[in-house]
């Protein structure tokens, strides 16, 4: 073979193959899950229940269909997540008046007590998470994700 060598996904700093920045962002995603789960545990918690509850902290009430959608999750892993957090008593569904099949899911006051204490709990883990960047990178580190996970959608 002769030409240029062909470009091959290593999963190692400096990688140039295409697949760089989805094997980085996996690696990333997997350093930083670890840390927040582990805040996260000795409150009852785990991360996908804690996608739910972001939503309903932040939403209120809010319908089982809507969670799919905000969650980014199917049916079948909300109504799974849904039942964990009944169980601990930190959901509950309510019925819609005027439509008995639908389902209104909401934080319960346990829910939000240990929703607050994981994110207190997350705090030094979030902050050990940044400490080798230096001044103003975390921030610009967040800047650039949101930006990448939320591109400008073009009104034409």
């Amino acid at each position: 073979m002769t030409g240029k060598p062909r470009i091959r996904a290593t999963d190692r700093p400096g990688d140039v193959s295409p697949f760089a920045l989805g094997l980085l962002l996996r690696r990333a995603h997997a350093r930083a899950a670890g840390a927040m789960a582990a805040a996260m545990r000795p409150h009852g918690l785990e991360l996908r229940h804690f996608a739910v509850l972001i939503v309903l902290a932040d939403r209120g009430p809010t319908m089982q269909r809507d969670l799919v959608e905000a969650t980014g999750s199917d049916k079948a892993g909300v109504m799974r997540v849904v039942d964990d957090l009944e169980a601990k008593g930190f959901a509950v569904r309510n019925t819609v008046p005027g439509d008995r099949r639908v389902r209104e899911i909401e934080i319960t006051p346990a829910g939000l007590k240990a929703f607050d204490a994981a994110h207190e709990e997350a705090l030094t883990p979030a902050r050990e998470l940044v400490s080798h960047l230096g001044a103003g990178e975390p921030a610009k580190l967040m800047d650039l994700l949101t930006r990448f996970t939320y591109p400008p959608v073009d009104e034409a």
